[in-house]
Formats: structure tokens, sequence, C-alpha cells
């Protein structure tokens, strides 16, 4: 089976399409979360899921700026992130906050050779807890301790991540809509059930325009700059 993984689209609906034409191959899409935030299309993000979902499957949760819109939580975040998620209350349909109120904040998933957590943050903390690449080893192994399956899929760094702890895993597929790893590119990933492997891959988007788009909102120049940025 080959499964796709891919997380914070942050309403940048160009690096979504961007990575849909790779990834739609995939047998089934996790999704980390954070489909919303920053960017100026959530209405068109979630309609895109939405969409999606009632094609093929798709296991997605919530991540912590599609809570945050979802019920109006801004405590924790900075001045950017809580311009732009006051900015989604005001303009996201009901239909699509109520979609975000849906999604669970964990999902499990197994095929005949592999099982999955599937979480934004990490199991310790779903939607806050960062688990970033330089950590040690033993605060992996300490996560490691909260669940039971092998592997353990997460978003919210915006950083691709493998991290190979005995049999298990800890994988991240890195940020489709606002990387944070010095590369601008939209980031995903595969896991290929059947060899085992993890691939990471990246590819180009029409970032111009999602920046635009995000000026013309109104929103923050930052949120616009800092995609050139990586």
């Amino acid at each position: 089976m080959l499964i796709a993984l891919i997380s914070d689209i942050h309403s940048n609906l160009e690096a979504l399409e961007a990575v849909w034409k790779r990834v739609k191959k995939a047998d089934v899409v996790f999704c980390m979360g954070d489909l919303v935030g920053y960017g100026a299309n959530p209405n068109e993000v979630v309609e895109f899921f939405r969409e999606e979902m009632e094609k093929r499957e798709i296991i997605c949760v919530r991540g912590n700026h599609d809570n945050a819109v979802a019920f109006g939580i801004t405590w924790g975040f900075n001045p950017y992130a809580r311009e732009a998620i006051r900015w989604h209350e005001r303009v996201m349909s009901g239909e699509n906050i109520e979609f975000l109120r849906r999604l669970p904040v964990r999902q499990f998933f197994r095929t005949e050779e592999e099982d999955f957590l599937i979480i934004h943050g990490s199991p310790r903390a779903p939607l806050d807890e960062y688990l970033f690449p330089w950590l040690p080893d033993s605060e992996f192994v300490e996560v490691l301790k909260y669940f039971r399956e092998k592997n353990l899929v997460v978003g919210h760094t915006h950083m691709q991540m493998l991290k190979e702890i005995g049999e298990r895993r800890i994988i991240n597929p890195g940020g489709v809509g606002q990387p944070r790893d010095g590369d601008w590119r939209a980031a995903y990933a595969f896991v290929d059930t059947e060899s085992n492997e993890v691939i990471f891959e990246r590819i180009e988007y029409d970032v111009d325009t999602a920046a635009r788009k995000i000026i013309e909102a109104g929103l923050p120049r930052f949120l616009a700059y800092r995609l050139y940025g990586g």
C-alpha cells in the first residue's frame, strides 16, 4: 500500500493543488492538520478536502490553527497568527467552520504490514507540542511511551523528519503551505508499506500568487513574504 502524508496546508490553495497532483496516486492520504491559518484561501482549502473526502480515503486530524479558528481560541499565538485567525473567523462559512470542529485530534490506521497513529503535535499534547528534528533521541524515546503503534505521523513543525527508534518510527512530511526549513517548495511524503520505505519529496508551486492573495486580503504582509524564505 502507498500512503501519502501531507500537513500544514495553512490556506495555501496553490501549494495544495500542486502537491495533490503528486499524492493523488496513493491508496490513502493522511493529513496531519492545520488546513487553515496564515493564508488567504481557507474556504477553498476546506472545501477541497470536503469534496475529496467523498471520493477517496483521507484520514485527517485537527491542527492547532484549525482548532483556533473553529472555537475562537487565539491565546498562545503570535500577533501575525492571531490576526490571521480572526480574519479566518470573519470570512469562513459556517459549514466549513463546522467541518473543522468535527475533525478528530487523533486517528488510527492499520494495514497488514503497519499500524499508524496520526496526530498534529504529539501524543502528549495533540495540538500543541512540537517534535523538532533536533531534539535528542531520549526525548523521542519518551514520546514513544505514549502510544503502542509502530508509526507516529505528525505535523506542526513544518519540517520533514524521520526518527527511527528501534523498530518504531516518527515521521513528519513537512509543511505543504508554509515550509520552515529554508526550502520554500511545498513538502510532502509517502510511506510504502510493502518496502517499508519513507520517501520525502518537494514541489514548486505558484508562490507569487499565494503571496499576492495574502496581501490583497489585508493580512499581515509578513505572512506573504515568509513564503519565499521557507
